[in-house]
């Protein structure tokens, strides 16, 4: 499997809420963070707790792929977000874009970092 087969079979884990699944595609000490900017979710195990969170408080989250290329062992992909009411009542996230530069070690995500 490529690297962008791999980003995409994450986008697809992602849009079924399969932490699980999402996770399996990631090395043990990989992240997410702002592009340039703080770690969102450290360590596998931060981002299957952290992602497990958001999908409990937006259960209608899906992001949609607009673009993706790979570019060496980089994949970057044009994600339209939709988040949809809260589960806590909280205000309503209006849908955004998001380009996420997915960075690889051999065959696993190491780091997904978004620009937005």
């Amino acid at each position: 499997m490529s690297n962008l087969d791999t980003a995409k079979a994450m986008i697809a884990a992602y849009n079924a809420q399969d932490v699980d699944t999402y996770v399996s595609y990631m090395t043990d000490e990989a992240s997410e963070a702002n592009y340039r900017g703080a770690v969102v979710r450290e360590g596998k195990e931060g981002t299957r707790s952290g992602l497990a969170a958001a999908f409990v408080r937006w259960p209608q989250n899906h992001a949609e792929i607009v673009e993706a290329q790979q570019i060496g062992t980089y994949v970057l992909m044009r994600e339209h977000v939709t988040r949809g009411p809260a589960s806590d009542g909280s205000e309503l996230v209006e849908p955004f874009d998001v380009i996420a530069v997915y960075s690889f070690e051999g065959d696993l995500c190491s780091r997904v970092e978004f620009i937005r």
